[in-house]
Order: structure tokens, then C-alpha cells, then sequence
């Protein structure tokens, strides 16, 4: 009997090729898109975090300054504390290095005290070259390069980024530090070649054993510029910044398991259907009900595993060509200059692979129940070859309220969990309501079509079969809606980053110095450039910018701090709402989406974190208040802009990372580009130029980029829906061979059967196809309007392209009829009219 089970089983697979593929190939692709993301981020991730316990060494706590740098001062209190057991000052800089051949590479610079960093980090020790001078550590202007340094930059002179100001220096040996380039040198040697004497930028700290970790930071009586923060916040801070991204993809990667389990499921009901009346003849020699539906869900465990399998191999070569190609930044850009090497995951694969196979028998389970609940006597007569099990009626509704409630709830550790739900809900529970919207609409439509023959056949087969309609479309009506739905989201998106990018960018050229805001402090623009750039011919007028990171909270990624000239903040920032008035005495700030949701920041407020943040000693309330909040696109960890004139006041910074110019009418940008690199001097060369055009397409290439993976999901989901539907169709045509030679009998040619099928086909597609539509409108609401503003904590106006989604119907519709057709011309030849002698 086992042996006729497994054969049973085999020979339906082996005879029906293409359905088989279309669910084995869904569930390979959301297992190696699932099992891709997760190796690309675990791998990028392990990779930083090396490359963070390598140049942060493993002290017991480290002291961090919340900006640029602090008083050194502060290390004498701590290295003569009596629970501090060694103490090492560190200064660490972000520069850019020129090459003798005039290329420009960004680097981490560390200045440390070589005597006592051994014991706290041994692979930033220095060790000098075989020609080097013995106490070259502590020789000034020289550096020890680690090798992703040495492999860029070579073994020769450089020079180093100061300000407007290139520094020579000499290699005097290497490091053994992995990760981006990286420059080591000794702290005072550090600090007179940066102009940053006095400063530090954090305080490793090894306490004596038994020590209170608690009471020690108390007794310190930090500063309100230091924090102090524990040895793994650094990887913990970009864990959390791509966090929300990762997830995303990851939800993305299981739309196409989604989709497999509902194709899975789709195949299994039209298979049960069609072999209703050979598990019936095996209940009758003694087959029993649970051993039938085991045996279903045993074929449904196959076609997983198959897809398990497969998936975990094209997801292992998917991550290790992403990882080579794109360096595992996964088109976000959170673990730049970091090249990781695939690690290999036995229990990630092992556990998305069972997660395949898991979708794939979750989608056989209502066909298992349907084989289970065969009433043997009339399946063996053929009365039920076809039907299908009636559903709960308000499983659909039901579901579908459900989902509208989940999507009001709040964010679950900063993640959208409740909203992810909703999207699940909305789905299973509109692909639940199908019957009934299917029955519906044919019972409108039949009577309009009762005069003509050919459309009430077709019309009249998918209304008294609704619920096999609604199994043959189910796959497609998933596979539309997520893309609906995934269309509307991206084109919102990008429809609300252009319009940003309109207001943020109102110059005409832009320039700066360095590569990233993390440099902002050391790549900076003198004020002697911005004076000469403002008297220059074809200069209308000039404004400025200083960029700072603030780390108000060390288990939080850095916020951004941005000073610039601010004369009408509704016009000149992208605010959500209204500003409000400000206080007498109080320092008005605006505050992006970001800062509202991670830090707490409320319009009309205080902004006791920038006081902290900044070294400000208040004796109440926060000197700045929340006038506005405005939207940023750039900085997914928050940012907050003030007057520029308040933040010189405040801070006595001067120092500007931006400078942005309006030209006059008429003038030549390249003629002004080239009087600006004269007037810089040497250093003309390490200013970038950028005009308004050109940062706008580097935006919106970079959007492209990130959501290419979105784009790519798309249309796979269609394709896979579409292939669903092609089998489905097959199926139900081969299964109709008795059907199509008695209308061929009652004298109907081949040419109108097939236009019968065709017909079906279109009224089965059509009905899917505006479900679909209707379905991914309301998954791209609550993708919009929960999930961005849960995940990455901005907001967007929603845009519907009609147009696309028309067209994205309407193809679906024409595949559909094709698909029937095609699926028909096998069926309705001279095998269909011998066919109707079985019953003879």
C-alpha cells in the first residue's frame, strides 16, 4: 500500500510538470531571497563588528564625546580614579589622504599612547617597518597603515586633509587592524598635525576588579558633552540604523513564500479535484481519511523541500555575488568601505529552508481537509470531480477587520510588526472573500449575457464554480496585489523625494570637501574661501552650512546637527504642518520625523538633548525649542537644524562643511568652478563640486539602486502568479475533456469551445485582476502610511499611477485569456469527443 501511495503521488507530479514548477519555483525564491538577505547583512555585520573590537579593543567602558571632541583634562581624573586599573586616551579623526598620484581616499585616522594601548587593543600596536627608525611611534607626522590602507595608498608619502589645508605625511610601518583604511599614530602627534591640541575623542577605561561599574560613572561627574558607553554600542548603533531596512527586505524576500504557499495551495485543490474519484476508489480498498489527507500533505512537504533545497543554493550564490559586487552595504549604504567575506549559516539555512517547506504544507493544508472530507460514493460517480469545499463565509470579513485594527497599532522595538501583520491579514482575508465577490459579480452579469451563448457558457461555468474560480486565481490575485502594492509604495516614495529635493536644494552649485559628515570636523571650508567666493564674478550671492554628528544617546546612531542661514523656515525647510511661535528668549530649532519618533522631540517643546549634546549648561528648561519638524530623506537616525547665527553664538564654531552658490544670470558654472580652485590654492583639488541638476540624479539613482531589489520582486511575483494561473487553467481544461466533447456533440466547432475557454479564462482573470488592484491599494496604504513612517520614521504623500496599474491589469487579464486558450487547444481536439464514450 505505501509503495501505491508513493507512486500515486509521483506519477500526478510527474504528469503535471509545470504546476509542480510554478509552486517549487515560489518557495525557491522567497527561501534564497530570505536566505540571501540574511547572509549578506549577518556577514557585512560581523565584518564591522571585527573591524569595531579591533580599533576599540575590549575596555570595560568606554567615555565618548557627544560631538567632535572634549577636554583632556577629564583623562586625569579618570586615570588616577581608584577603581580605573588602565586608561587609554584616544583621539580619532575622519580625513581624506591624497596619494602621490593625486587620488583622494577617505581615512580613519587614530592617535593613541602606543605604551598602554597594547593591553586594551593589541591590533592597533604599531609595528615599525624593517627600515624604520626604532621609536618611529612617536615621531611626529607619522603614520602606521593598516592593510586596506597600505593596498590604497602604498608605502609612500601622503598628504592629509586639515581643513582647506593638505598636511604631509610619512608611513613609518603597518597595524594589523582589518576593515577600511586606517591610520594609526601617536596621540600628540595626532593632535598638533589636526590643530586639535587639548582634545580628545573618547577614554578606554579598564576598571579593577570588583569595581561598580554604576557607581564609578557617578562618581565622575561627567561632563554634559560625555557619555559614557559600553565596548559593543558601536556595533549595536549600526545594527539598529540598518535594522529597519534589513526587515524590510527581508518581508519583501517572504512575499514570493507568500506567494508559493497560495500557488502550493492552488495546485493541491485543483489536484484533489481532479483526482477525486481515484481517492475515492483508494478510500473504498481501505485507505482512511487521515491517511489522505497525510498523503496530500505529504506531496505538499515535497514540493517544499524541492523548493527548500533549491533555494538555499541560489540564496548562498545570490549573497556571496552581492557581497562582491556591492560590498554588503544591501543598497543602503550602512556598512560603507566594509568588503566582507560570505560566512556560511548551517542553522540559517536550515531554518529558511524549514520555513519553505512549512509555507508549502500551510498552503496544502484546506486541500488535505477537502481529500480527508471525500464522501466516497458519489466521488467514485464523478458528482463531485471539480468542487471544492464550501469556506466559512465571514473568514474573509472577519480577517479583513482584523487587519484594519492591527494596522492602527503602535511600532513593536522600533519595527512595524503590527502593520506586517495587517499586510498578512489583508491578503489571506481578501483572497478568502473571492467566492463570494466572484458569485456576485456573475450574478449581475449572466443575465445581460443570456441572449448571447458563448459568453453565458463562460460567464455561467466561473459563476456555478465560484470557489474553483477562486482557487485558480488566488495565486495571481497574491501575486498582483503585493505588486500593486509595492508599485504605489516606491512611486509615492519617489514622487515625495523629488518634491523634497526641490525645496532642500534651491542653489546652483554646491560644494564641499568631504566624502561624508563624518569628516565634517576635520574637511571643512575656511572662512577666507567663503569671502572670496562671495566677491567673485558670476556670484550672485553665497550661504553656508556646518554639519555636525551628536551622540545624545550612545545605544542610538548619531544625529545629525545642521547650522545654516534660516530666514523663512515654512519656505526654505520641507515642514509637515505649520511652525509655531517661539517663546521670548528661547532659540528656535526644527527638528526632522526621525528626532520625533527615536529621541522623543515634541513641536512646541524644550530640546534638553542638544543642550547635553552640545556642552550647554542650563539651570531649568532647555534654551531651544521645537518650532517645526520637517522631513529628511537623507538621515534615517534624526537630524536638527537651527539659525546658523544662533549655533555661532553658542558654540563660537565658525567652521562651515557646505558652501552653496546662486550664480547670476548668465554666468558660466565651470568659469566659476575654476576662479574657485585658483583662489583654494593646493588645496583646490579636494573641493567637489556638484550643481543642483546633478546632486537631484545622484539622489534619485541612488533611490533606483535601493529599491532594485523591489522592482526585480515585482515582477517575479507577477511571473510566478501568471505561471499559476497557466496551471491552474491546464488542470481544469484536461480535467474538462468529457465537457468539451459533449458540447462538441451538441454541435459547437472547435474554434467556439476554445472561445469558451477563453472566455472563462477572461472572466476568471478579470475578477482576479480587480481584487488584485483593489487588494494592493489597500496593502500600499498601510504600507505608506504605517509601515515607512513605523520603519524609517518619515512620511510620504501617497501617488496611485493609474496608468501603470491599468496596464499591470490589463496584462494580467490578456495572460489569463491566452493562457485558457492555450491551455484549451489541447483539450478540445478529437480526444475530447472519445472522451464522452467513458460514459457510455
Amino acid at each position: 500500500m505505501l509503495a501505491l501511495l508513493r507512486t500515486f503521488s509521483w506519477q500526478d507530479l510527474r504528469h503535471h510538470p509545470w504546476r509542480s514548477l510554478c509552486a517549487v519555483g515560489a518557495v525557491m525564491l522567497g527561501v534564497a531571497l530570505a536566505l540571501a538577505v540574511h547572509l549578506i547583512n549577518a556577514s557585512a555585520l560581523s565584518e564591522f563588528s571585527a573591524a569595531v573590537r579591533a580599533v576599540n579593543g575590549q575596555p570595560d567602558l568606554e567615555l565618548r564625546a557627544t560631538r567632535g571632541g572634549f577636554d583632556e583634562a577629564l583623562f586625569a581624573r579618570v586615570a588616577t580614579h581608584p577603581q580605573v586599573e588602565l586608561a587609554s586616551p584616544v583621539l580619532e579623526l575622519a580625513t581624506n589622504a591624497i596619494t602621490p598620484q593625486n587620488r583622494r581616499v577617505p581615512l580613519r585616522v587614530v592617535g593613541l599612547d602606543a605604551l598602554v594601548t597594547g593591553a586594551l587593543a593589541p591590533a592597533l600596536t604599531p609595528v615599525t617597518s624593517a627600515d624604520g627608525e626604532r621609536l618611529a611611534v612617536f615621531a611626529p607626522a607619522t603614520v602606521f597603515l593598516n592593510p586596506a590602507a597600505r593596498e590604497q595608498l602604498g608605502d609612500g608619502p601622503l598628504r592629509l586633509q586639515a581643513g582647506l589645508q593638505l598636511r604631509e605625511a610619512k608611513v613609518g610601518g603597518t597595524v594589523s587592524a582589518g576593515g577600511a583604511p586606517l591610520a594609526v599614530m601617536d596621540i600628540a602627534a595626532a593632535q598638533e598635525l589636526f590643530g586639535r591640541r587639548g582634545e580628545l575623542s573618547r577614554i578606554d577605561v579598564k576598571l579593577r576588579p570588583g569595581a561598580d561599574r554604576s557607581a564609578f560613572v557617578a562618581a565622575l561627574a561627567l561632563p554634559a558633552d560625555v557619555v559614557a558607553a559600553e565596548p559593543g554600542d558601536a556595533t549595536q548603533r549600526v545594527s539598529n540604523l540598518s535594522r529597519a531596512y534589513r526587515v524590510n527586505l527581508m518581508v519583501l524576500a517572504l512575499v514570493a513564500l507568500f506567494t508559493g504557499a497560495f500557488l502550493v495551495f492552488s495546485v493541491l485543490a485543483l489536484s484533489v479535484a481532479r483526482r477525486s474519484q481515484q481517492f475515492a476508489l483508494l478510500g473504498v480498498l481501505g485507505l482512511e481519511a487521515n491517511q489522505r489527507q497525510r498523503l496530500v500533505l505529504l506531496e505538499s512537504a515535497a514540493l517544499g523541500a524541492v523548493g527548500a533545497l533549491a533555494g538555499v543554493a541560489l540564496g548562498t550564490a545570490l549573497a556571496a555575488l552581492s557581497l562582491r559586487l556591492l560590498g554588503g552595504d544591501l543598497g543602503g549604504g550602512y556598512f560603507e568601505g566594509v568588503a566582507p567575506r560570505l560566512q556560511w549559516s548551517a542553522p540559517a539555512a536550515l531554518g529558511y529552508g524549514l520555513l519553505g517547506v512549512v509555507a508549502a504544507m500551510a498552503g496544502g493544508w484546506f486541500p488535505a481537509r477537502d481529500a480527508q472530507r471525500l464522501p466516497l460514493a458519489q466521488s467514485l460517480k464523478g458528482l463531485r470531480a471539480g468542487a471544492a469545499t464550501r469556506r466559512l463565509k465571514w473568514l474573509g470579513p472577519a480577517l479583513l477587520l482584523a487587519a484594519g485594527a492591527m494596522a492602527l497599532l503602535p511600532p513593536v522595538f522600533d519595527l512595524p510588526l503590527a502593520a506586517y501583520l495587517s499586510v498578512g491579514l489583508l491578503l489571506v482575508g481578501g483572497i478568502a472573500s473571492l467566492p463570494p465577490i466572484v458569485g456576485a459579480a456573475y450574478d449581475q452579469l449572466a443575465p445581460r449575457l443570456a441572449h448571447r451563448v458563448l459568453p453565458l457558457l463562460a460567464v455561467e461555468r466561473a459563476r456555478r464554480v465560484r470557489e474553483t474560480a477562486a482557487v485558480a486565481v488566488s495565486g495571481v490575485v497574491a501575486a498582483l496585489s503585493l505588486a500593486v502594492a509595492l508599485t504605489v509604495m516606491v512611486a509615492s516614495f519617489r514622487d515625495s523625494v523629488t518634491r523634497w529635493l526641490d525645496v532642500v536644494l534651491p542653489a546652483d552649485l554646491y560644494i564641499r570637501t568631504g566624502f561624508s559628515s563624518s569628516s565634517a570636523d576635520t574637511a571643512f571650508i575656511d572662512e577666507a574661501l567663503v569671502a572670496s567666493a562671495a566677491r567673485m564674478p558670476g556670484v550672485e550671492r553665497v550661504a553656508t552650512q556646518r554639519v555636525r554628528s551628536l551622540l545624545p544617546d550612545p545605544r542610538r546612531p548619531a544625529v545629525a546637527l545642521l547650522a545654516r542661514p534660516l530666514n523663512d523656515a515654512a519656505r526654505e525647510l520641507p515642514m509637515v504642518g505649520s511652525p509655531v511661535p517661539v517663546p521670548e528668549g528661547r532659540v528656535p530649532v526644527y527638528v526632522s520625523e526621525a528626532l520625533v519618533d527615536l529621541h522623543g522631540a515634541r513641536l512646541g517643546a524644550g530640546l534638553a538633548l542638544l543642550d547635553a549634546a552640545l556642552g550647554l549648561q542650563t539651570s531649568g528648561d532647555s534654551r531651544f525649542f521645537v518650532a517645526g519638524v520637517w522631513r529628511d530623506y537623507v538621515r534615517q537616525s534624526g537630524a536638527v537644524m537651527l539659525r546658523q547665527a544662533d549655533y555661532q553664538r553658542l558654540t563660537g564654531d565658525r567652521r562651515v562643511n557646505d558652501l552653496q552658490l546662486w550664480l547670476s544670470p548668465g554666468a558660466d558654472p565651470s568659469a566659476v568652478q575654476a576662479r574657485l580652485r585658483e583662489q583654494a590654492g593646493p588645496a583646490g583639488a579636494l573641493l567637489e563640486f556638484a550643481s543642483a541638476a546633478e546632486l537631484r540624479a545622484t539622489s534619485l539613482r541612488i533611490f533606483d539602486r535601493s529599491f532594485a531589489v523591489t522592482y526585480w520582486l515585482q515582477a517575479v511575483a507577477i511571473g510566478i502568479g501568471l505561471f499559476g494561473v497557466a496551471a491552474s487553467f491546464s488542470a481544469q481544461v484536461l480535467a474538462r475533456r468529457k465537457e468539451f466533447g459533449l458540447l462538441a456533440h451538441l454541435g459547437l466547432t472547435r474554434r467556439q469551445i476554445l472561445a469558451v475557454v477563453a472566455g472563462e479564462g477572461a472572466a476568471w482573470t478579470l475578477v482576479g485582476a480587480l481584487a488584485g488592484v483593489v487588494l494592493g491599494l489597500a496593502v500600499a496604504v498601510v504600507l505608506v502610511h504605517v509601515v515607512n513612517p513605523q520603519s524609517f520614521h518619515w512620511t510620504m504623500d501617497l501617488l496611485v499611477p493609474w496608468l501603470r496599474l491599468l496596464a499591470l491589469a490589463l496584462a494580467v487579464v490578456a495572460a489569463g485569456t491566452l493562457t485558457a486558450w492555450l491551455s484549451g487547444r489541447a483539450a478540445a481536439g478529437r480526444d475530447a469527443v472519445l472522451a464522452v464514450k467513458e460514459d457510455w
